[in-house]
């Protein structure tokens, strides 16, 4: 009380003496006195509390404040934190209509599925919970919904009057052997831009003998009329196996390949043991691996001609259509796969950088089931085109044989697919990543497209989107076949 007498008397000037000290005195105890500074400490005390109340709003107008960008189709989420302004309130948050999203006032959240890719400021329209007018005032934050990548791709039609065209997309489903097969095939990005053709192809035919056989090429970018030859290199090589006696004298050597006998000894001595199973060692291990050998050297000739003969094709019809060879270089991979008594029989081929994979039905097992033209084997994309593979000393390394009791997917690919998806040659044999991919084949990815190998009445058409997906870098022709 004493402070705030002096305070008042030196605000109007009065000087301090013996006067002044004894007139505060006796006025401390004063009731009307008292009663007055109690109302001056009231006023004092609402007077800063309104103070603060506009300080706090100043403070939150003026914070810098990052709202996390949004993009284009993807869920977006961001809760305001007030936990510094305990008395600050969000009424609305204005202009987010314009981009497809909402406020909740009540979890303080902006919320939805930007539809609009802009750089808009937002109005933050806020007011203190102390202000029983409540009245409002603006913040205004800039915010930013990215594009989808996507978005900035061209999807330009290729000419279809010009020499060679064919479909910028294509898919096939149907059966295969007692499984199902299920193909797309997908112009990349990079030639969608540019309204060029798709490189890639794929032929798929039911045989004589209980044979099927699945082959995909990818055209090299860099040739011409890829297209052309990816087309030609995998319809000709399913067709070129159409034939009753090749594939029956397949079939034969295939017996005998996993059944290795030599037929008059084990007649000739067939009555001098009991169990017809300890036949074999009686016959030696070396005859039976020579027989062995010489049995895979009969399938890899019969596949081989074929092979060649592609390649001639190939040459002739350059010739005919007067262009160079190179024009049409393009990859070449093909499973020739028959169901026999003793199980699941796959004859492959590959050139190129395309793999082939099967895994097997507990799905604890991968194998790579052709050689890519990558690392040691390479040294530079090979073609169906060139001549020198054929004499090359690593040419039988291209062809394979095996035999599964069952399996659960085979699986053929482009790059497109391959580059995104396993990067690396490694990755191709490791069980987790493959895992992975088939997890992202049924749905786990940024996209949730779902390729249902159940309900599979679709299943060629959710491929192609799923094919759709994005990766940074990867714009390639994309084309996967899966055996299930």
């Amino acid at each position: 009380m004493e402070a705030l007498l002096k305070q008042i008397i030196k605000e109007f000037d009065v000087e301090e003496n013996k006067i002044v000290e004894h007139t505060i005195s006796k006025l401390i105890d004063n009731a009307q006195v008292c009663d007055l500074s109690k109302l001056i400490a009231d006023t004092k005390q609402e007077i800063f509390k309104i103070f603060s109340m506009y300080r706090e709003k100043e403070e939150f107008k003026e914070r810098h404040i990052t709202i996390t960008n949004a993009h284009v189709k993807k869920e977006y989420e961001y809760i305001f934190d007030l936990q510094e302004f305990e008395n600050i309130g969000i009424k609305e948050v204005r202009n987010l209509s314009t981009i497809g999203l909402s406020f909740d006032v009540e979890q303080l959240k902006i919320y939805g599925v930007p539809t609009l890719a802009h750089s808009i400021d937002l109005e933050i329209v806020f007011y203190s919970r102390q202000d029983t007018n409540q009245s409002e005032d603006i913040k205004i934050v800039p915010f930013i919904v990215n594009a989808d990548p996507k978005d900035l791709w061209r999807d330009v039609p290729s000419d279809r009057n010009m020499k060679f065209a064919k479909p910028d997309t294509d898919t096939f489903f149907d059966t295969f052997l007692d499984k199902k097969i299920v193909v797309a095939s997908k112009r990349g990005r990079s030639h969608a831009h540019d309204g060029t053709f798709r490189d890639d192809d794929f032929a798929v035919k039911k045989l004589v003998d209980g044979w099927e056989i699945v082959a995909v090429a990818d055209g090299a970018g860099s040739a011409k009329y890829a297209r052309e030859g990816s087309k030609i290199a995998s319809q000709f090589i399913v067709d070129s196996f159409n034939n009753q006696e090749l594939l029956v004298e397949l079939s034969n050597n295939i017996i005998d390949y996993f059944n290795p006998t030599d037929t008059e000894q084990l007649n000739a001595i067939a009555g001098t043991v009991e169990n017809l199973e300890d036949v074999q060692p009686m016959i030696g291990q070396e005859q039976v691996e020579n027989q062995i050998l010489k049995v895979k050297s009969n399938v890899i000739n019969i596949l081989y001609k074929n092979v060649r003969n592609l390649h001639t094709m190939l040459v002739d019809f350059a010739k005919a259509e007067s262009i160079n060879l190179k024009d049409l270089n393009t990859t070449l991979i093909f499973a020739l796969v028959k169901k026999f008594d003793f199980g699941y029989v796959s004859l492959t081929f590959g050139v190129g950088d395309c793999p082939i994979n099967i895994i097997n039905e507990d799905f604890d097992e991968v194998k790579l089931l052709n050689v890519l033209d990558i690392g040691e084997f390479g040294g530079g994309t090979r073609f169906i085109t060139m001549p020198e593979i054929f004499s090359n000393s690593n040419m039988a390394l291209r062809f394979d044989i095996n035999k599964f009791t069952d399996f659960s997917k085979m699986i053929l690919m482009t790059d497109g697919i391959y580059d995104p998806k396993f990067v690396t040659e490694n990755k191709l044999e490791d069980l987790d990543t493959w895992q992975s991919f088939i997890r992202d084949l049924e749905g786990e990815n940024e996209d949730n497209i779902k390729v249902n190998f159940i309900e599979d009445e679709n299943i060629q058409d959710q491929l192609l989107d799923w094919m759709d997906f994005w990766s940074k870098g990867n714009h390639d022709d994309r084309t996967l076949a899966i055996i299930y």
